[in-house]
């Protein structure tokens, strides 16, 4: 396998002759070729280290929208045996700020939009350097330090001569540092290494088919597992083209499908749903695209169905953070006759469902999901007992619950920490969860427990309805009779404007 550090210059004489000018990355109006983009990952390897000091083992932020830049800095990254921390650019100040001082970082690289927030944070914190990922503004911010003195990379990569040099010794290198929040809303920073990059995109590309030809619609944020490892790392390493986003905009995506022709893309459901809600998405052309890659979150079936009325396989994927994102996976070929499941174990993988003493539970019994595979991660940044309560015997356990069907397959229940149990019984909230989404009435669904004095704790329904909607509680619990015991069924339900998710989508439960 070649080192990651050497992915993008394979494309640019690679043994088929292909040309160094194909597409890599299409931003805006830019196109950047591999044969530009390796460039700049030269350049930007050699500005980290001449013009910051930047060594092996130290940790570079980037607080910015997507971006070709942040791709340019973790092939960077993979030349020096640095680490990059991509920041989730939603996160409020002190909350970055935290990261930040975990983190150790040393250089924070800002994008234009985060200028203001990356002020604040520098005024604020010691001992690291900002700079601008790109031009410099032509106003100063008023308030704390001045952006507009902040080295500016795209000038410094302009002024030096790229070293071509990649190490040799990185395959097991510290390459990603991403922050979680879990489901208590603390962050831990998941350590991942360049082998488990690398056997991730293998993981990808066997599940997607992908090959050179394709193209893929990247509009996931790159602070997340997902944006980079589903599609634009195995995009890369195939020689594929990205047509890449700063940020989701419904309008934005269908034009994109519509006149770029991409064959794959990745969305989560909250995305989906604004797409279909969209006034341009009946007449926008999807039909070469061959699969939309979904998940994150409790999948309902009409993300599916509005792909399959016009001919798109929509493929679910299961995976965190810890596991770059993919561990299970539908697949074209099997999405239709595995509905309802998450697929089967990815091609560099293995599962186990075990119960609470860590043994294997019989096909179709609950149990927690675990992980082994050189894709899963190498610890918590700097939290050693969250390491070893998450990894061991080899395997890494999620926390997630499910089972095995008899096909095979793997269907997800929930968290093993949302777990409800009521009166001694447990009762996984996505069971719940899926029944309710079925309604067309209703656009968004979780269930969380609730303290109860007699059962310990019930089960609370908090929805959102669409706008015209006359849904009340009490047809809300009739949806549940004959279709699941009545001991799962919720005791209240809460009528809600929204609910809270994170950039991936997922109901950010703990804040419930």
């Amino acid at each position: 396998m070649i080192n990651l550090s050497r992915w993008v210059n394979q494309h640019t004489n690679d043994k088929k002759g292909a040309p160094g000018d194909k597409s890599a990355i299409i931003f805006g109006d830019q196109q950047y070729s591999y044969t530009d983009l390796a460039d700049g990952i030269a350049r930007l390897a050699t500005v980290l280290k001449q013009d910051f000091g930047i060594k092996a083992g130290h940790r570079i932020a980037f607080l910015g929208n997507n971006c070709p830049r942040i791709i340019e800095l973790l092939f960077a990254c993979a030349r020096i045996g640095a680490i990059l921390v991509p920041l989730n650019w939603r996160l409020v100040v002190p909350e970055l700020s935290a990261i930040l001082a975990d983190g150790g970082v040393s250089l924070v690289v800002v994008g234009q939009d985060q200028l203001q927030a990356a002020a604040t944070i520098k005024a604020q914190l010691d001992g690291c350097t900002f700079a601008h990922a790109y031009q410099r503004p032509a106003v100063d911010l008023l308030s704390g330090s001045k952006p507009g003195t902040w080295p500016c990379l795209q000038e410094l990569m302009g002024q030096v001569e790229a070293e071509r040099n990649d190490r040799e010794d990185g395959d097991d290198n510290p390459l990603l540092i991403l922050y979680t929040s879990g489901t208590t809303g603390q962050p831990k920073g998941v350590v991942l290494t360049q082998s488990a990059l690398m056997c991730s995109a293998g993981n990808s590309v066997a599940m997607h088919t992908m090959t050179a030809d394709d193209h893929v619609l990247m509009v996931l944020p790159l602070f997340h597992a997902g944006g980079f490892c589903i599609h634009t790392l195995p995009a890369l390493w195939v020689g594929a083209t990205i047509n890449l986003h700063e940020e989701f905009e419904p309008g934005a995506v269908l034009a994109a499908i519509g006149s770029g022709r991409p064959s794959l893309i990745g969305l989560v459901p909250a995305q989906i749903s604004a797409l279909v809600g969209h006034s341009d998405w009946s007449q926008t052309d999807v039909r070469h695209l061959r699969s939309v890659t979904t998940g994150s979150a409790v999948v309902p079936d009409a993300c599916i169905e509005v792909w399959a009325e016009r001919g798109v396989a929509a493929i679910q994927v299961y995976g965190t953070t810890e596991t770059c994102a993919l561990a299970i996976h539908q697949n074209c070929s099997n999405a239709v006759a595995t509905r309802g499941s998450i697929g089967f174990a990815a091609k560099h993988c293995r599962i186990r469902v075990v119960d609470d003493q860590g043994q294997d539970v019989p096909t179709g019994q609950h149990g927690e999901i675990l992980v082994t595979g050189s894709n899963v991660f190498a610890g918590y940044w700097r939290n050693q007992p969250a390491t070893d309560q998450s990894l061991r015997g080899g395997w890494f356990h999620t926390g997630d619950i499910g089972y095995q069907r008899s096909d095979g397959s793997y269907v997800i229940a929930g968290r093993k920490a949302e777990l409800i149990i009521s009166g001694g019984e447990n009762i996984y909230p996505a069971e719940l969860e899926a029944i309710l989404l079925e309604h067309p009435e209703i656009v968004e669904a979780t269930v969380v427990g609730q303290a109860d004095e007699r059962w310990g704790e019930v089960p609370l329904a908090v929805v959102v309805t669409t706008h015209n909607s006359d849904l009340d509680k009490k047809r809300v619990l009739a949806l549940f009779k004959d279709r699941l015991a009545r001991f799962k069924h919720p005791r209240e339900v809460k009528l809600v404007e929204k609910l809270p998710r994170n950039a991936m989508g997922k109901v950010e439960k703990h804040k419930l």
